[in-house]
């Protein structure tokens, strides 16, 4: 497959986030992320596998929003709300990407709890212009 710009990558993650969280159609995702995907999240098992098991395991109200994302050559960070997770909070991401030959072929995250308005200190909310309800 060619090389793809940063702009190509960016639009890739956003198909490839939105195919897998919240269509769950995994055929799709397949064509998607790299068969050897590499994993670096601590919640996640290796490889593809393990991510698409971590998907099917989570309840049907999972929902993944973005809110900026930006790319440099074959990275790209996408910064965005995960929520219907089974926890208390939605959770707010900095998901990096790696590609390679047009796939998703490596990831690394940072996950934190979404703040309500009580709980932030900075008296503005994590994701967007407002707080969670």
């Amino acid at each position: 497959m060619p090389k793809t710009t940063p702009e190509q990558n960016k639009a890739i993650v956003l198909e490839a986030f939105d195919t897998l969280f919240n269509k769950r159609d995994y055929a799709t995702a397949e064509r998607l992320w790299s068969p050897k995907y590499i994993q670096h999240s601590a919640h996640i098992a290796p490889g593809r596998e393990g991510l698409f098991a971590l998907v099917r395991s989570t309840p049907d109200a999972l929902r993944y929003e973005n809110q900026l994302i930006v790319a440099e050559g074959d990275d790209v960070i996408a910064h965005g709300r995960f929520s219907g997770i089974r926890r208390p909070a939605a959770w707010i991401a900095a998901d990096i990407v790696r590609f390679e030959d047009g796939l998703l072929a490596e990831h690394w995250d940072v996950l934190q709890d979404e703040a309500t308005r009580k709980e932030s200190v900075s008296g503005l909310p994590m994701f967007g212009k407002s707080f969670p309800s």
